[in-house]
């Protein structure tokens, strides 16, 4: 069935003719759906009337005029491939944040034994992965974890806001997202459109998002195991 829908959707392309569109006409024709965001044109579809576009961590098919958009996967029947699950792959591990741009004065702190591996985590404070994540954190040791207010879900801000707010913040961070504990700070300065001006600089549009002193990005829940592996892999300081 989800095969009948996704043909039935890439039929509507298929007798439009098209041309090599230019890529700076297509993210102008985009910009009005995408507000505020990062737009990249990555690659025409070979024997598809189809541009494949980027937006943050969001892969979307187009025609050269914009008249048609498609999203969800992109499979390759023939080969039995998941071209679109390929291509997130790739674009991925091949993204990087220069670490030391990140504006951590309005980071939470925790020390953890030596605290000498970094890690930074955007996180919504309503976001289930991200609870999950916490829980996973418990069993890292000696590295020092940044955590980034990241509001994106419905009443994550008043949240968030109370939890900066607070007279500890990290006590007030690991209370709710491990007790669920109400946070009671309140009257004060919360560096929260700071940090969502940040992450969408970054593309950052689901949380939580991992980010390794090497600059290596990792989307979504990952396991303590894998995050040991990966802060071991990365050899760069944050400051």
């Amino acid at each position: 069935m989800y095969i009948k829908i996704i043909f039935s959707s890439l039929l509507i392309f298929i007798f439009s003719s098209i041309a090599n569109a230019d890529e700076a006409s297509l993210k102008k024709l985009l910009a009005p759906y995408f507000p505020n965001e990062k737009i990249e044109v990555l690659k025409k579809i070979p024997s598809l009337p189809l541009y494949e576009i980027t937006v943050g961590d969001q892969i979307f098919y187009v025609d050269e005029k914009v008249n048609y958009f498609f999203s969800g996967h992109l499979f390759d029947l023939k080969n039995e491939k998941n071209i679109t699950e390929e291509r997130l792959q790739e674009i991925r591990s091949a993204r990087k944040v220069d670490i030391n741009s990140l504006p951590f004065e309005y980071a939470i702190q925790e020390i953890k034994g030596n605290g000498k591996r970094k890690l930074v985590i955007f996180s919504d404070p309503n976001c289930g992965y991200c609870k999950r994540l916490e829980k996973e954190l418990v069993h890292i040791n000696n590295v020092t974890i940044y955590t980034f207010l990241y509001p994106i879900l419905k009443g994550s801000k008043e949240i968030s806001e109370a939890i900066w707010c607070s007279d500890d913040k990290l006590k007030s961070w690991n209370s709710f997202m491990l007790n669920g504990t109400t946070p009671t700070g309140k009257n004060c300065e919360a560096p929260i459109d700071v940090l969502l001006k940040t992450g969408k600089k970054h593309g950052f549009n689901s949380t939580p998002t991992i980010v390794f002193a090497n600059g290596k990005i990792v989307p979504g829940m990952i396991s303590a195991e894998m995050i040991e592996k990966k802060l071991n892999e990365s050899t760069n300081l944050i400051r």
